[in-house]
């Protein structure tokens, strides 16, 4: 039953995880022809900060989300350790524990760069796009940023329930 249900989670998570691509590609076309706009109404050099500004978004995010999954699994780690856990193991776990920690905090620096970066080249924008146009920029910006973070939450969910359901089959005999 278990193994049953695992497998009717997972084909659920696959179907959402198809979703969620599928919106990303939509999104990926919207983002093509506001490009096409920009790169048409903007000035070379301003073009230019908007396109590296798109391109960092996604990285930084996913450099976010990278680092929070992986600090949480070593802090998943750092839970179970208990009397039996040998000292190399733990000295391990808190040296991942104190990097992972501070890289996340330069990623989050980089964020706050970024979101310095997007009122600038909002700015820039609000020059030559009209209203809506503006509107669809920030939809835009918004839609990328949450479609990366729900990938990525699928992604793990998806991960986690096939380590679970690997796990359980090998345990039946």
């Amino acid at each position: 039953e278990l193994i049953s249900s695992l497998r009717s989670k997972l084909r659920t998570l696959w179907e959402e995880r198809e979703l969620v691509l599928s919106e990303a590609r939509e999104c990926a076309e919207q983002g093509e022809e506001l490009e096409a706009t920009v790169r048409e109404l903007c000035k070379p050099n301003e073009f230019e900060r908007y396109m590296m500004f798109i391109g960092d978004l996604e990285k930084v995010v996913s450099l976010l989300l990278c680092l929070s999954s992986r600090l949480a699994r070593v802090q998943n780690a750092m839970r179970r350790i208990d009397g039996n856990t040998d000292a190399e193991e733990k000295q391990s776990l808190n040296e991942r524990h104190k990097l992972l920690s501070r890289q996340r905090e330069d990623a989050k620096d980089l964020k706050e760069n970024l979101d310095r970066r997007e009122r600038v080249v909002s700015g820039i924008l609000a020059k030559y796009l009209t209203d809506q146009q503006l509107q669809d920029y920030r939809r835009f910006v918004q839609l990328k940023t949450s479609l990366l973070i729900e990938q990525k939450d699928l992604e793990e969910q998806i991960k986690f329930l096939e380590e679970q359901l690997g796990s359980l089959e090998k345990s039946i005999p």
